[in-house]
């Protein structure tokens, strides 16, 4: 049994750029962490629209379990990168 699609999530987040990353070291010489525009999107609404999950979820048209998972996974990412020095990727 294959696991189920991927629901269509509705991402509204727009970015300029492909990377952040810590300035003077070249890009090659620091690790690359991805972000999708899914967490991108969930960040930006729970963390600065402060919208609850389930709100979040809503606009996104996914449920608030699944904000939920996104959301902890998006933070480890850019608390990883920021902690570390990792440059932030967006796919």
């Amino acid at each position: 049994m294959s696991p189920r699609c991927k629901k269509p999530r509705h991402c509204q987040c727009t970015f300029k750029g492909k990377a952040f990353k810590p300035t003077g070291i070249p890009m090659s010489e620091v690790k690359q962490i991805s972000l999708s525009r899914d967490e991108l999107e969930a960040l930006k609404l729970c963390d600065l629209d402060d919208l609850t999950q389930e709100e979040a979820g809503s606009r996104m048209g996914i449920s608030r379990g699944t904000v939920q998972r996104v959301l902890a996974a998006a933070r480890k990412k850019v608390a990883e990168a920021l902690s570390k020095g990792g440059a932030i990727v967006f796919e």
